[in-house]
Formats: structure tokens, C-alpha cells, sequence
């Protein structure tokens, strides 16, 4: 058995944190995977892992190990699955993200794949789900708003999203060119949910402090949050990718001024494992392509 297999055990137990996630990840057993970091340690004469009644734990010589050889590692893997790409790709390709984002970015960019064969299935949920159906190995690349684990995760920034304060012309031009906390606290506040997570920091950044406010309606969903605010019946926050239409037709207008609009990371993540398979590599590839002119 060569050091390679070794290390590749290695580096997969050092980012699941568990030999057994490890084995079953590189279809081997586990106490095969056992006996892999055992050599391995034999032969670097330092212990890697403390193990534990639920995993392991990775030593300082472990985290030295991992940074040394895990990009070269990745590197490989991604490289031998390119030469593969020629007659193997196709199959089915499961995709999770947020379903406001996959509606607006995401969905209508896919048919090139579809013509190569691919069967695309998309997945949506919140930030708990998303990362569950990644970790778990139901879906092969996902789509979130936060930063990803680096230990365990490969990841690429897709865009930077701009929160904006919106509503309908008539409500914009009833609160003057200024408007005030005061006058926006009387109108409907329709909100993504209680916690008002978009709302706070555009109030904030507007005003100067946190927002103490009850949303006058809540509901989970970008897109029917947009066109109730089309209608009249409320201000909202909304990622500009969500409402750059509205916002050029008239239908809606904004008080922030884009150069102050806070903003957030939007990024494409896979578990660093499953680039050993070019069907994967390809869609992943294909979709940062999509996202090209936006991410600089």
C-alpha cells in the first residue's frame, strides 16, 4: 500500500473528523481506514488524531500535515478527473441553494447542461438544510450566503449581493427625499421572517441604530415579498440580484444609495472529496462560468 492511499485517508479523516466518514467516503472499511492513519503515523512518528468516544480530533502535527499536503492532494484529484471529462460526464447532478436565488440565477442558465445529458435536480432550504443535504452527500454542490468550513469545504465566491431598501413609487414619494425613521415605522414592514435578518443591517447602516420594529408581514420568500411591495402594501429589504428589474421599470424605487447598501457574499461550495468525480467537476465549473463577469 503506497503513502498516497495513506494520505488520502488522511486528509479525508482530517476533514470529516471521523474514520469511519472517512472510509465509508472512499468506499473502504473502517478498520481499513484505521490501519492507513496508523501507518501513517507510524511513519511520521507523531500521533495525527485523539481519538474519541464520537470521532477523532486532529493533533497540531495533523493541522501541520493537512496545510502541507492537502492543496497538492486536491490539485491531483482534480487534475485526473480532468482527463476523464472526455466520454464520462453526464449523469444526474443534485444542486442546493436558496429557492429566491435558484429562481433568479440560477434556473435559467442550466439548459446547456441539460443538452450535454446531465439530469439537474435542485434542492432549496434555508442555511441548517442546505449544509445538512451537503454534508450528508445528497447533494453534490450547494449555494449559501455564509462561509464555508475550509477544512472540509472547497468554495468560490459566485457574487457580492447589496441589500436595498424598497417600495412602490406612490409610498417613496409620500416620505419626501429624506425619509425618517418615524415615517418609514408607520408604514407595513413585510419581512423574510421575525428576526428581520436583511432589514437590520440596512436600517442600521441608515439610521445609525438597530431597528426595533415589528414586520407587519412575514414570509420566507423573495419573490412574493417583491410583488407585494409592487403592490403598494409595504416597504421591504431586498438583495438587488432580486429586484434590478422592478428597480429599472419604475415598479420600484429605493432610498439606498448603492455605494452605502450593505452587502454579503454569495458562494458556490462542494465537499473537497467529490472532485474526484469529472461529472461533478464539469457542473461546477459550468456554473462559476455563469457567474464569471461577477465575481471580481
Amino acid at each position: 500500500m503506497s503513502h498516497l492511499d495513506h494520505l488520502r485517508t488522511f486528509i479525508e479523516a482530517y476533514r470529516l473528523q471521523s474514520f469511519s466518514r472517512a472510509a465509508e467516503s472512499l468506499g473502504m472499511t473502517q478498520p481499513g481506514a484505521s490501519l492507513h492513519i496508523q501507518a501513517l503515523e507510524a511513519f511520521v512518528g507523531k500521533p495525527l488524531f485523539v481519538r474519541r468516544a464520537r470521532g477523532v480530533t486532529p493533533t497540531e502535527a495533523a493541522d501541520e500535515l493537512a496545510r502541507a499536503i492537502g492543496p497538492m492532494l486536491d490539485g491531483l484529484e482534480t487534475r485526473l478527473a480532468s482527463y476523464r471529462l472526455s466520454g464520462e460526464i453526464g449523469g444526474t447532478v443534485h444542486i442546493a441553494g436558496p429557492s429566491d436565488f435558484i429562481y433568479s440565477k440560477i434556473t435559467s442558465g442550466l439548459a446547456p447542461l441539460m443538452a450535454q445529458g446531465f439530469q439537474i435536480r435542485l434542492h432549496t432550504g434555508n442555511r441548517e438544510r442546505i449544509y445538512s443535504l451537503l454534508n450528508s452527500s445528497t447533494v453534490d454542490l450547494a449555494i449559501t450566503a455564509s462561509m464555508p468550513d475550509e477544512r472540509s469545504h472547497g468554495f468560490a465566491r459566485l457574487l457580492t449581493e447589496r441589500f436595498l431598501l424598497v417600495m412602490a413609487p406612490h409610498l417613496a414619494k409620500a416620505l419626501g427625499k429624506q425619509p425618517t425613521e418615524q415615517g418609514l415605522a408607520k408604514l407595513p414592514l413585510i419581512a423574510f421572517d421575525e428576526d428581520l435578518p436583511l432589514i437590520r443591517p440596512v436600517w442600521t447602516a441608515l439610521f445609525r441604530f438597530a431597528p426595533t420594529l415589528q414586520a407587519a408581514l412575514t414570509i420566507a420568500d423573495l419573490r412574493i415579498i417583491q410583488d407585494l411591495v409592487v403592490k403598494g402594501q409595504g416597504w421591504s429589504v431586498l438583495p438587488d440580484y432580486q429586484c434590478t428589474e422592478a428597480l429599472e421599470s419604475g415598479r420600484l424605487v429605493t432610498i439606498t444609495p448603492l455605494q452605502d447598501a450593505p452587502t454579503n457574499n454569495l458562494y458556490l461550495v462542494w465537499k473537497k472529496a467529490s472532485m474526484r468525480n469529472p461529472s461533478i467537476v464539469h457542473v461546477r465549473d459550468f456554473i462559476l462560468g455563469l457567474f464569471a463577469d461577477q465575481a471580481d
